[in-house]
């Protein structure tokens, strides 16, 4: 019998009727013999997710403000759930400890990262599993960074020893005993270590979304669904703003070779899209490209020096002037004399003359100009290298629909052509990219 490994996000576990379908969904395969779970998420529109309450109840604690209400909002849920359940794992004593806990001012990674214990604990009485906590298995070093080997060989001897278990994500320990957290969304990493771990034929991630879409629903209408991705282009797509799984969840799993399969909780019949390492050879006639994705709010910071590409250093100095300032660096387009620096202009706001400043004394450019208000677009497909034309339909869809493009970047993998236009022509590049590579009556030989 194989192995597969299944995480259930927020949706899926929000209350009593969806981890009932978690339940049925885990008992239709045998080979789901490991479950890793979030912390309850939102039941409706205006609702409160666990992990959201649990990190308010922290500020209270901080400001000396009373937490009892808020705190009392999850004790209901977590015994209503248990109720509905018709399990008994001591959901009360079990909350009680937290309570306890709370008047020692814990650390709010220990207070964030009870949604997901209960969580666990609850879902593995109901299921008949055992209950395996990540503290002590999954592990971090003294400062916060991630374990990876020390983690999988205590993972791997620990539920080598269950036959089958429930798992609580998004947290492990310090050397010390005390909990640390992975950033919001970390039970997808918890996930994939878990199944590196147990060595599954396959990760099934489970989630309110029937895997990947080739574009943005809110910008496309009923786009094609991805049905196979390979981790590079889901990589490529994911950075850009593609948002389905942590991206962080990719490495553990395609250390491993195990494919991932996203899945949608109240669709279980869906196939959801596969992601696995190679990649994908698709057949004559589906689209050449795999995906389009984009985020809004970047800044362009385009320098000019004559005779640049002659002055040692000059691209290191300037980049010298961002690493200052801790600012992460986007793409670093260039020419003969010219220099373009994009990053989010989040980053920028607060130091913008500052940084200008100091790229004036360190490179002493002929000129400097920032310019707003800038979306980056990455058409995404690891065919995109063997087919001639893709650039040349790409920006003539452009054209037609009106958009300026203000920058043009292309990886060296060849995997994506990354274009940078005006916010105000981000949803008209997308519609314009995705029509003319998916939509019928468009197609590369038309060029």
């Amino acid at each position: 019998m194989g192995v597969k490994v299944a995480k259930f996000g927020g949706s899926s576990v929000a209350d009593a009727i969806q981890i009932e379908k978690l339940k049925n969904i885990v008992e239709a395969d045998p080979e789901r013999r490991y479950v890793v779970v979030s912390a309850p998420g939102k039941r409706f529109d205006g609702d409160n997710k666990i992990t959201d309450l649990l990190y308010l109840c922290k500020a209270q604690i901080d400001h000396n403000a009373p937490y009892g209400q808020v705190f009392q909002v999850i004790w209901d849920r977590f015994v209503a759930m248990e109720i509905s359940l018709k399990v008994d794992v001591g959901m009360g004593a079990l909350l009680e400890e937290i309570r306890e806990r709370l008047g020692e001012n814990p650390s709010a990674d220990y207070i964030a990262s009870r949604g997901e214990y209960l969580s666990a604990a609850l879902i593995a009485a109901y299921l008949g599993y055992d209950f395996v906590d990540a503290a002590g298995l999954v592990r971090f070093d003294k400062k916060g960074k991630f374990l990876n080997e020390e983690s999988l060989a205590a993972l791997a001897e620990e539920l080598g020893k269950h036959e089958r278990a429930v798992v609580p994500g998004f947290y492990g320990t310090y050397p010390d005993g005390k909990i640390k957290t992975f950033s919001r969304g970390g039970s997808d990493i918890t996930g994939a270590i878990v199944a590196n771990a147990v060595k599954a034929d396959v990760y099934e991630n489970w989630t309110d979304v029937s895997g990947f879409l080739m574009a943005d629903p809110r910008i496309v209408k009923n786009p094609k669904a991805i049905s196979r991705i390979s981790y590079l282009e889901l990589r490529e797509l994911s950075y850009m703003g593609a948002s389905v799984l942590h991206e962080n969840a990719i490495y553990p799993a395609r250390q491993a070779n195990i494919p991932i399969n996203i899945r949608n909780t109240n669709e279980p019949d869906d196939p959801g899209t596969i992601i696995e390492a190679d990649a994908i050879e698709r057949g004559e006639g589906a689209p050449v490209i795999t995906g389009i994705a984009g985020n809004k709010d970047f800044s362009v910071i385009a320098i000019y020096k004559n005779s640049m590409s002659t002055e040692v250093g000059f691209i290191r100095r300037i980049l010298s002037v961002f690493e200052n300032y801790n600012i992460p660096i986007e793409h670093i387009p260039s020419g003969v004399d010219t220099v373009s620096v994009v990053l989010s202009k989040k980053y920028l706001e607060d130091h913008v003359s500052d940084i200008l400043d100091e790229i004036e004394r360190k490179a002493q450019p002929d000129s400097v100009e920032v310019f707003d208000d800038m979306a980056l677009i990455a058409t995404v497909g690891s065919g995109m290298a063997a087919r001639p034309g893709v650039a040349a339909l790409l920006f003539r869809a452009l054209y037609r629909a009106g958009v300026n493009i203000r920058m043009i970047d292309q990886g060296s993998s060849e995997m994506n052509i990354i274009i940078g236009v005006e916010n105000k022509d981000f949803e008209t590049a997308i519609k314009a990219i995705y029509a003319a590579f998916v939509e019928p009556g468009e197609s590369m030989g038309s060029i």
